[in-house]
């Protein structure tokens, strides 16, 4: 059963010159339940736009097209905001890209996990019982992280802590109400492999264990590889290409895709040493020069003047494309030679 639906999600943004710009185009996107799904794109793509548009955390200069953005079957777009703001306290849990901003610098790391607690999850009693059992509460939920020295961090201040134990600490806060969803907004980008590591197998318990499904937005492969089932691809604000991980690394059908994978040494087994990455030509564009249609366009080896229209989704079993000429098709395409890589990030995870 599909816990979260996205079906056509289209943001519009006000530049504030008389011009509007689609940010986020027809973007498709299923998390069912207990999966742990990948939203994986260059830096630029829209995967953080898609995460505000989920929550609800968009500015008035934004507005919001879509076919539905159900949660559980319950529309989002068309709920109070009282309701959704209960639906993100409780069930929808986030974890932002950059911790430090997301803590109140002026009150201490235990104050705030406690702070994050549901009430029902306190029994009844006097107030000093209360206070011991969200302490007791807060105290396990940084051990559940990873983190050992409790008394050293819950008395701390943010400014006190290490980066990825701010990460560690922001991930303890949003399973404190126990949620149904975890959207991990690039949580463990800039963290030391063995950090990095342990946050990855604390996912994937949570996941096994709590039937945890998790939203994982990355431009880290081989992180996203190493714990996601599904994956979608996100290109400039469109959705290229979704289906499950393995389908998608054994044989990719979007050229898109195929450039991501290839600029990480990791899936290139027969690279030779000292090889070049390839990559496309070109960069992501700006969101005030958009191309028309396929917003690859411009920088895909198979272009071909069809590609000036949007190409309407495609489906192999559940391996899902929105490509005219995508790298099945029996004919010969053009291609271009491979160019040094950039832009597209692929940093080093070893599986300890």
């Amino acid at each position: 059963m599909a816990l979260l639906e996205i079906k056509n999600l289209t943001l519009y943004i006000d530049t504030g010159d008389d011009t509007t710009v689609k940010a986020l185009e027809k973007v498709n996107l299923t998390l069912n339940e207990g999966e742990i799904r990948a939203l994986v794109g260059e830096s630029g793509s829209g995967k953080s736009l898609v995460v505000r548009c989920i929550i609800g955390a968009i500015p008035d200069y934004w507005s919001i097209k879509a076919d539905r953005i159900t949660y559980n079957g319950q529309d989002l777009l068309n709920m109070s905001y009282e309701k959704r703001r209960q639906i993100m306290r409780r069930e929808i849990a986030v974890v932002f890209q950059e911790p430090t901003s997301s803590l109140d610098p002026s009150v201490t790391i235990g104050e705030q996990i406690e702070e994050s607690i549901p009430p029902e999850f306190i029994d009844k009693g006097w107030f000093w019982e209360k206070n011991r059992q969200r302490k007791q509460i807060a105290i396990g939920l940084i051990h559940k992280v990873g983190i050992r020295d409790h008394a050293r961090y819950l008395n701390a201040y943010p400014h006190e802590i290490p980066k990825d134990v701010s990460q560690k600490i922001m991930i303890a806060m949003a399973l404190a109400s126990e949620p149904k969803i975890l959207i991990a907004d690039d949580s463990t980008r800039g963290m030391e492999s063995t950090t990095k590591t342990q946050i990855l197998r604390l996912l994937v318990k949570l996941n096994k264990t709590k039937k945890l499904a998790i939203l994982f937005v990355s431009h880290d492969l081989l992180a996203i590889t190493s714990i996601a089932q599904s994956m979608t691809v996100l290109y400039c604000g469109q959705t290229v290409e979704s289906g499950k991980t393995r389908s998608l690394l054994k044989r990719p059908l979007h050229p898109y895709t195929k450039a991501l994978l290839d600029s990480a040494p990791s899936f290139q087994v027969s690279l030779a040493p000292k090889s070049p990455l390839v990559a496309l030509d070109g960069t992501i564009p700006t969101l005030q020069h958009l191309p028309a249609g396929c917003r690859l366009g411009p920088r895909c080896p198979n272009a071909r003047k069809e590609c000036v229209q949007v190409p309407a989704p495609r489906s192999i079993q559940e391996h899902t494309y929105s490509c005219h000429f995508p790298l099945h098709m029996p004919e010969k395409l053009s291609t271009k030679p491979p160019r040094m890589a950039q832009g597209l990030t692929a940093t080093s995870y070893e599986d300890d």
